[in-house]
């Protein structure tokens, strides 16, 4: 008999059918026997009337999560899951379970702390809270490769094992590489970069690696980086724009196919406004000054402090979860930024503030060679390990741009989850390295 998937039973209503996947749960309830299937898709409910029907599963004493199938007629049941459920059962044991697993995964929701779910996570994910969570993040990810594809961007890989370091101001992973030093890629920057000069509008998914001591509810240090770069833009505000439209088309893809996985995680979705309101990074200094009597004017960055009172105020100003800070000064951005026009201690970059945390950084770049000579003069660092980025801008390049959105964090915060680790599938941070 053909397997039919737990989303697929709901159409084969008065037909026998075979089920297969892990016994989810059991509850006895007087003379009846509730069991619940889970596949790789969701859950369904099978019924046992009669004693017999469970022979298979008590001679060989498998319990949760023993991997089973089950064939039964389909009747229409309100109040089951799905709204039907099988019954006149016949059992098979596959692999049989009698070990219960640490984490409960019958249960609404996952009570254990964060490190015990962790711990376990080749188990912990088997829940549907997990399964739904890494779920969006794969809806996400297909999202922006959609909209970016149909804007005429081409998807590319670039090497995670680099001769120097990408940016400034994060550590890096060092590591042999046959005798030799190199590094793991920070970001995709300088390979997007060069990759403008190759097809003009470029974009990645994939690991970025940061060797920051951090033990934060907001850090990793490997996450998945939605990277994109093009060229011919106006300014740091073309970037913006194309930012915008990326959200609105991610969140859109998640009303439309994803409402089981939203309602289960009782998400509250956000609008994304035609155009995301936007504030100068001076301006927001003296805004927190002016409403909140703390000095932050001639700091180079927001605390993470400085972005939720400046969530705040867009959600009380705009009524928006979502806020550009633009003009980061220069002095705490890449050496490859562009500055202002008029006031060169501010650059053409900016960060997306999601719900009071940071989500997105981005901003327009240097293109013009001789423009790159000069900043990393100022920086301190020698052009020789850069030979070869800066080989892209000897030959021409347009002006451009782009930003990284970190996937576990846009996560994080769409859901409301209390740390950035329960939006991985597997994390990384300063002291996890399994499973």
């Amino acid at each position: 008999m053909e397997r039919i998937i737990t989303t697929e039973v709901k159409n084969h209503v008065g037909e026998r059918i075979r089920v297969s996947g892990w016994l989810h749960s059991l509850r006895r309830l007087g003379g009846i026997t509730f069991l619940v299937i889970r596949d790789g898709w969701g859950t369904m409910q099978a019924v046992a009337e009669q004693e017999a029907e469970l022979a298979p599963l008590l001679e060989q004493n498998a319990g949760v999560e023993s991997v089973i199938a089950v064939e039964g007629i389909v009747n229409s049941e309100a109040q089951a899951p799905g709204g039907v459920e099988l019954h006149d059962l016949r059992i098979e044991v596959v692999v049989p379970i009698s070990e219960p697993p640490a984490i409960t995964l019958s249960k609404r929701k996952l009570k254990a702390n964060v490190d015990t779910l962790l711990d376990h996570a080749v188990v912990t994910n088997r829940h549907p809270t997990r399964r739904a969570i890494q779920r969006l993040a794969a809806g996400a990810m297909g999202a922006f490769r959609d909209l970016l594809t149909s804007r005429g961007f081409t998807e590319i890989q670039t090497p995670k094992l680099v001769a120097a370091a990408t940016e400034s101001g994060a550590n890096v992973f060092k590591l042999d590489y046959f005798g030799r030093p190199a590094f793991l890629a920070q970001s995709p920057q300088l390979y997007k970069q060069i990759m403008v000069g190759v097809f003009e509008r470029v974009f990645e998914v994939g690991p970025v690696f940061r060797a920051e001591p951090h033990d934060t509810a907001r850090h990793l240090n490997e996450y998945v980086s939605l990277d994109a770069e093009f060229g011919f833009i106006e300014n740091h505000f073309t970037v913006m724009a194309l930012l915008r439209d990326v959200l609105a088309h991610i969140l859109a893809t998640f009303t439309q196919n994803y409402g089981e996985e939203l309602e289960l995680l009782q998400v509250r979705m956000p609008a994304v406004p035609p155009e995301i309101p936007a504030i100068h990074f001076a301006q927001a200094q003296e805004l927190i000054f002016k409403l909140h009597h703390v000095d932050v004017r001639g700091e180079p960055d927001l605390s993470p402090q400085d972005e939720r009172w400046l969530g705040a105020w867009a959600q009380q100003e705009f009524g928006s979860d979502f806020l550009y800070v633009a003009g980061y000064p220069m002095r705490k951005r890449p050496f490859y930024t562009h500055p202002e026009l008029e006031r060169s201690e501010y650059s053409n970059s900016f960060d997306l503030i999601f719900r009071g945390t940071e989500l997105v950084t981005g901003g327009q770049r240097l293109h013009r060679y001789e423009d790159y000579v000069a900043a990393l003069q100022r920086a301190g660092l020698s052009l020789e390990p850069f030979a070869e980025y800066l080989e892209a801008f000897k030959f021409g390049m347009p002006p451009h741009g782009g930003f990284a959105i970190g996937l576990e964090r846009l996560l994080m915060q769409l859901i409301g989850l209390p740390n950035v680790k329960l939006a991985a599938t597997f994390p990384r941070d300063i002291s996890r390295l399994k499973p």
